[in-house]
């Protein structure tokens, strides 16, 4: 019986292209999941759009000395052409600088504020008197307090996944100027998420949840058992959407309060144009709310925007929310800033047509349950042992003979033995194997099952050899070629969610297009006799290595880039005298114990022997020394500077450190002659 499903893909910031990480956490497993889902004859509505409002883009906008409308109308374009190369059906992709977006989240603004769903505060906020102006979410960062990563967000630290208010930060900075910002009163909204505690434990806790993902479920918990606290839905801001009441001059709908809206705005416009009613998709308990979304997204998507559709009471929740985790590339984190990326632009002029492969390599390797690392090398291996040679392999043997034997015609079988109707049979179960894997989100494993089906097909023909028994046994070949086909139009069909553009280049070699996934399950005949088939060709081509190290020396070049882009060439300070020299007192000490501060990166606490008493002294440099190596080394100490607390740890003096020739950071040693480059200390 059909259903009807709204599946919503978390919308993108337009301050940048598309690139690996987020096909494989939202956008593929989207796009697979609604493709089967019409495929099996249920109604969907596959919503997303450009998030046009957010920080960053008005960040890059100040880079680039244009507008943010600038940026968001060069990239939605981008984004949108990515989208469609790659496959990714959205039934609409709208945008949330559009006016009906705007329409719809001050309206949904102020169905809250008259129902008096939000408390009004004045709070003290981060404001940077240079560039006149308060600094929300990236404008502002610094050390998260949960997990000492050091370039954490105003909004979000990347490093934990914790969700942030900008006056968490310790030692917060201005991405602006580079000062530190001051506390200045403004007044705002906040959806008290407190008062919907209750509602999202027996929702999600206590409700039918525990079919979420361990790592959504998980954080939910966490969230609610630490205790939800209101959050801000306005932001004192001149790029966004105006805040549609008094007082609201000047002020703008916080960015995550307007972009999930947009997931029912670019429905709207969807609906108008099709000629649908798009509450039908928002509203009505028989549609089921699937959002597709990175781990980054969680709280949003399975607390904050459920409370406001609750606050709102006339809208459906979530029946799921399959987030992914992240995906890095070659080892490292991907990074838009640094130019550690696989753009999709880029990707199709170096591998032209061949989004499939992307997509497949993504899918068998996505980041479902954990983080997973993409390598150059594991996408030339999923192309070259699984695509080319199990899948590609196989159809061509299949299109090659029945070619070669029956010009293309598909010959009438003969009595089935038992291992035809063994085979056929298999083939009957696939879709309903699929099927499951797909329906509880497990598209990795839905993939390696299509997979398995072009394994069978080849196992089939390894088995019967009709390159044999053509010479033998005309009519028994006849019967395996004819099983082959039906295996072969069973992968035209199902693999259409995984690999869109071979499935309908299959499709077009069988000119057969008349098999749903249902009729795999009830048919007993997919592609009938005397049906005439195209000739064949390569559906996959084989990745040469070099094709691939091309790619490894982009990465390489984009490293030594940062690199030398980061490294910064201190100015001289300003000139002292002699006497001010003599000031300082430099022992050479040996370091007796090492250990890295907790929830630091760069900080060592070292005990250190001076010669007139041991001491504590916390140096930066755990990034170049591991704690162990660095025991018994004779350092030089600069033992009367002022005490300081660091991290609440007294450092009693600063190492003398300097670098050698390769640029690597070594102790001022007094046993090691020749390293003279100039003092750093540390």
């Amino acid at each position: 019986m059909s259903k009807r499903y709204t599946i919503t893909a978390a919308l993108p910031y337009t301050n940048g292209p598309i690139h690996i990480g987020h096909l494989a956490g939202v956008y593929v497993p989207a796009d697979i999941y609604a493709r089967y889902l019409r495929l099996t004859g249920n109604d969907v509505a596959f919503i997303c759009g450009s998030d046009e409002h957010g920080v960053p883009i008005t960040i890059k906008a100040k880079k680039e000395g244009v507008t943010p409308q600038d940026i968001v109308d060069k990239y939605h374009a981008i984004i949108k052409e990515s989208f469609v190369d790659f496959g990714i059906t959205f039934d609409n992709y709208s945008r949330t600088t559009a006016k009906i977006h705007h329409d719809t989240a001050q309206e949904f603004f102020k169905t809250l504020y008259d129902k008096n769903e939000f408390v009004e505060e004045v709070t003290e906020q981060l404001y940077d008197a240079e560039a006149n102006q308060f600094l929300a979410d990236r404008f502002v960062t610094g050390t998260c307090p949960k997990c000492g990563n050091e370039e954490a967000y105003g909004d979000q630290c990347e490093n934990c996944g914790s969700s942030l208010n900008a006056t968490d930060l310790i030692n917060p900075k201005s991405a602006i100027t580079g000062n530190v910002p001051t506390l200045k009163e403004t007044k705002h909204w906040f959806l008290p998420l407190n008062k919907h505690e209750d509602f999202l434990r027996e929702w999600i806790l206590k409700g039918h949840k525990k079919d979420w993902k361990p790592n959504v479920y998980g954080q939910v918990k966490s969230w609610i058992d630490d205790g939800l606290r209101p959050r801000a839905v306005t932001r004192d801001l001149d790029w966004g959407i105006p805040v549609p009441v008094e007082g609201g001059e000047g002020k703008v709908l916080y960015v995550w309060f307007d972009a999930p809206i947009g997931y029912i705005s670019s429905t709207k416009e969807w609906a108008a144009r099709e000629g649908k009613n798009w509450e039908d998709y928002w509203k009505d308990d028989n549609t089921k709310l699937v959002h597709f979304i990175g781990k980054d997204n969680i709280v949003f998507h399975c607390i904050i925007f459920p409370s406001m559709l609750k606050a709102e009471g006339s809208y459906i929740l979530p029946e799921n929310v399959p987030a992914n985790e992240f995906l890095n590339l070659e080892g490292k984190k991907l990074s838009t800033s640094k130019n550690w990326a696989v753009w999709l632009p880029d990707y199709l002029v170096d591998f032209p047509n061949q989004q499939d492969v992307l997509r497949y390599a993504l899918t068998a390797n996505a980041p479902e349950s954990k983080d997973n690392d993409f390598t150059w090398k594991d996408f030339q291996a999923r192309n070259n042992n699984e695509l080319v040679a199990i899948f590609g392999n196989f159809i061509n043997r299949v299109v090659v003979l029945t070619n070669k034997y029956y010009d293309g015609i598909i010959p009438e079988p003969s009595d089935f033995a038992t291992i035809d109707e063994e085979t056929l049979a298999a083939v009957k179960a696939y879709p309903a194997v699929i099927s499951s894997s797909i329906e509880r989100y497990r598209f990795r494993e839905a993939s390696q099952e299509l997979m398995n089906l072009a394994r069978l097909g080849n196992k089939y023909l390894a088995d019967e050899e009709p390159w044999k028994t053509i010479k033998t046994d005309e009519a028994r070949t006849k019967t395996v070629m004819f099983v082959a086909l039906q295996i072969a139009s069973a992968l035209a069909v199902l693999s259409e969610p995984f690999l869109p553009f071979t499935s309908t280049k299959l499709k077009g070699i069988l000119n057969s297009n008349d098999n749903g996934w249902e009729d795999i399950l009830t048919k007993d005949i997919l592609i009938s006799a005397n049906h005439k088939i195209s000739k064949g060709e390569l559906l996959f081509s084989k990745i040469e290595d070099s094709e691939i190290q091309k790619q490894l020396d982009k990465l390489e070049a984009s490293k030594k880039a940062n690199e030398a882009a980061n490294k910064v060439t201190e100015p001289q300070k300003e000139e002292i005298t002699f006497d001010d020299f003599t000031k300082l007192d430099l022992r050479v000490g040996t370091i007796l114990e090492a250990e890295k501060m907790p929830k630091t990166k760069k900080l060592l606490v070292l005990k250190v022997d001076t010669g007139i008493d041991t001491r504590t002294i916390v140096s930066g440099i755990a990034e170049s020394f591991k704690p162990e190596d660095i025991i018994g080394k004779r350092v030089t100490v600069l033992v009367n500077l002022a005490p300081r607390a660091l991290r609440g740890v007294e450092s009693q003096g600063m190492i003398l450190m300097t670098e050698d020739e390769g640029g690597n950071l070594v102790f001022v040693n007094p046993d090691v002659d020749g390293v003279n480059n100039g003092l750093q200390i540390s």
